[in-house]
Parts: structure tokens; sequence; C-alpha cells
């Protein structure tokens, strides 16, 4: 039974097959490939910009989902954060006016005197805190820690030593040592200590969570110094090599109290509003002049530089 129906489709199949062959040749009809049938997706209502196209207007893909009825996502830009330090100093020590202490029958000299008694009492319990965290903290000892981290990190400043210079100051103190140096030459050097450095302030804030800690020092420090800045033809721009002068510094420490592996660090300076004003900056400038042929020289042609021509200024 089985036998006989499949000679039975082989038949049929033959005869088919031999009748198309027929067909074609007769109606002189080719394929050439395979037939393929699209078939029909869900429709996109809208559609990204492609990437790479020239001569073509950009168009704002916003409007365009907004013409189509789409909600468009809002973007957030959100900025990085870090906590291996803080973002500023909290509750900044606050220096008196030429670092003298007037008199206490004064009504300035009695404000003075309660204010840096409210400081002491708050600086007690931050270096306890610190204590707890820090076994070998010693307000004894930590001002010439501060004093000598202050050094390195300068003179690692001066040789451009960026792997030394980070493990010494903290990432809010690393970009302002380090704007605008990069075509500089910088000379600097510690000449004495006029006063032994001490601590003068000390606080112990949390940030982000509960029991995240910070501990920043104060640590006043007198010294001789010299600094010399050149620019990058070699001029002088600031100080002197070989003059040094007195500086009367606040610097203040940080370390992140709850990580075992972190470090003391600077973290910035504090700037006294009596402080007298920086010495400013002799920038140079490039004179325009003629164009000499490579016979010539300039001397010789008396070449004197343009003034620019007065304006009147109407209102």
């Amino acid at each position: 039974m089985a036998t006989s129906m499949m000679r039975t489709f082989g038949a049929l199949r033959s005869v088919t097959c031999s009748s198309l062959k027929n067909a074609e040749l007769a109606l002189d009809v080719r394929h050439p490939g395979p037939l393929f049938l699209p078939v029909r997706t869900k429709k996109r209502y809208f559609i990204p910009p492609a990437v790479g196209l020239k001569g073509k207007k950009e168009e704002n893909p916003e409007a365009m989902a907004q013409a189509a009825g789409i909600v468009f996502r809002q973007q957030y830009f959100e900025r990085p954060i870090n906590i291996a330090c803080s973002a500023g100093v909290f509750d900044p020590y606050i220096p008196p006016e030429g670092d003298a202490r007037l008199s206490a029958l004064s009504k300035e000299g009695l404000k003075q005197r309660t204010e840096q008694i409210r400081q002491s009492a708050a600086s007690q319990l931050a270096i306890r805190k610190i204590k707890e965290h820090d076994s070998e903290f010693s307000t004894k000892t930590f001002a010439e820690q501060a004093q000598e981290i202050f050094v390195e990190a300068h003179n690692a400043l001066t040789h451009f030593n960026r792997e030394m210079l980070h493990s010494l100051v903290t990432e809010r103190c690393y970009p302002e040592m380090t704007r605008g140096n990069r075509y500089k030459t910088i000379r600097w050097r510690f000449v004495e200590s006029l006063e032994p450095p001490r601590v003068v302030h000390a606080r112990c804030p949390e940030m982000v969570t509960k029991g995240n800690l910070y501990g920043q020092v104060t640590v006043r420090m007198h010294s001789k110094q010299t600094i010399a800045i050149y620019d990058r033809f070699g001029r002088l721009m600031l100080g002197s090599e070989e003059q040094p002068k007195d500086v009367l510094e606040y610097l203040v420490i940080e370390r992140h109290l709850i990580n075992p592996y972190s470090r003391w660090r600077l973290h910035g300076k504090i700037v006294p509003s009596w402080a007298p004003p920086k010495d400013p900056v002799i920038k140079t400038v490039a004179i325009p002049g003629p164009e000499l042929n490579p016979w010539e020289e300039y001397d010789a042609l008396n070449y004197k530089v343009p003034k620019p021509a007065s304006i009147q200024w109407n209102k």
C-alpha cells in the first residue's frame, strides 16, 4: 500500500515539474534569484538621526519627538564627587587681626578672648574624636609633621612630580596649586622657620552619611621662604631667588578618618582679611615690529614703535 502511494506521488511530481518547465520556456520567464517577500514590522514614529551623514541638516531629536507625541527623556548632568576628601573647609579658623593678642580690658580684646575660648572648646572635642581613629595623633608633634608635608608638597610642585604631589595634597587642593603653571618655571625654597609651628584649630565634620568623619587641623606657620616664577621665555614674573621673605600662613591639613589607609594631606590655606596684598605679576607682551629681510638688522632701521591713536568716545 505504501509503495503504491509513493509511486503515485513520484509520478505526479515529475509531471508537475515538466509542465512548469514547459510553461517557463513558453513564456521565457527567468528567475535570477530567490524571491524575498517584505514583511511589515512595527511602525517607528521616532527614528534617530543617522551617524555620519554629510550635507544634510541636523534636526533636533527633541523637537521631532515632541511632534510625534513622544515624551523625550530628560538628561541629567551629574557631577562626580570624591569621598577621599571634603569639598571645603568646615568652620574655618578666623585669625585675630594682626596676629596679635589685644588687651582683655578693651572691648575688642574681650570679644577676641571669648571667641578664642569658644573655638578652643570645639577644637578639644574634635581632637578627642580624631584620637579615637588616629591613636598616634598629638598636637605637639603634628605641627612639625604638617610643616614637613607643606615643604615636600611645594618641592614636588617645583619638580612637577605629579604622583608625589597627589599623595601630599587633597583632590581639592591639587587644581589650585597646579592651575596656570603649565608653561612656567617655579623656583621655591624653604629657608628657615621663624617661629615653631603650632596647632590653632581643629574640626571633625561629617559628610554625606553619618559616621563618615574627616579630620581638619589648622596649623599656624611663620617661616622665611624664597619664590621666583619665570614664564616660558625665561623672564622673571614674580619674586626673587635671592631675597627671602617672611611668610605667615595658616595651613589646613585633612585626613579621611574612617579609612585606615588614608594619610594627612594639605587641604588648603586660610588667608585672613587683614593680610597685605600680593605682589603684582609682571607679564611680558610682544611688541610688533617691522618685517626684516635676512640681510637687514633691527638697530639699523631706527624703527619706532607706533602709539595707538587717540579715540574720542561720544555718548
